[in-house]
């Protein structure tokens, strides 16, 4: 549900349970003695910055979830059994057997959240416009604050655009590399090594 819901209308649902003076976290917080009057949440670095973090975990947590149960459940049981036949404890199973079997959908939703992130733009922006103290801007927000908010900085914009390509390639580049199968890249060397020297047989 909450991936489903618009980001727009959960920054606002969110803008407003923070609200001051009046909002139902400044009402709970007063209820029950945690404070004597309504707080400023929204003004604090760390609150702001912690709720979008929670409005995003909580946004994607489930559309991922699904997306790696998947994964599990595509895991033949036979491989499961075998493990448990062998002697394999839990956490075994899980880093030998279910990690590598789940690989490619792992790197696929690393690179896709990592895609995400970066891009984040609707609920920075009308959650807090960035604030307080830019301490919520992203860099989406910053190329349209560059371009479209009254500077009209379209060549800053457009660099801080190709800076953000650039460090997305460079970071998802890198997941490949991390996330690589050794065995597969290792059985290739073999077969090239294999080919090269039935090439110098053949020249021989």
């Amino acid at each position: 549900m909450p991936n489903i819901i618009t980001a727009a209308t959960i920054a606002i649902l969110f803008s407003g349970f923070f609200g001051y003076p009046m909002g139902p976290v400044n009402d709970l917080l007063v209820r029950f003695g945690f404070v004597e009057k309504p707080l400023e949440l929204l003004r604090n670095k760390t609150v702001s910055r912690s709720v979008v973090i929670f409005i995003q975990t909580w946004m994607w947590y489930g559309s991922t979830m699904i997306t790696l149960i998947s994964g599990i459940l595509g895991i033949s049981p036979e491989i499961f059994e075998s493990a448990e036949v062998d002697g394999a404890n839990r956490l075994q199973t899980f880093i030998y057997i279910t990690l590598p079997n789940v690989r490619t959908i792992l790197l696929f939703t690393l690179v896709t959240s990592l895609i995400g992130g970066l891009n984040m733009f609707d609920i920075p922006k009308l959650f807090q416009n960035g604030g307080p103290d830019n301490a919520t801007l992203t860099t989406s927000l910053f190329i349209y604050n560059q371009a479209f908010s009254g500077s009209y900085m379209y060549n800053r914009a457009a660099a801080a655009s190709m800076i953000m390509f650039v460090i997305i390639a460079v970071l998802a580049s890198l997941m490949f590399f991390v996330m690589r199968d050794k065995d597969e890249v290792e059985l290739k060397k073999q077969i090239k090594q294999q080919q090269k020297n039935y090439k110098k047989q053949l020249k021989a």
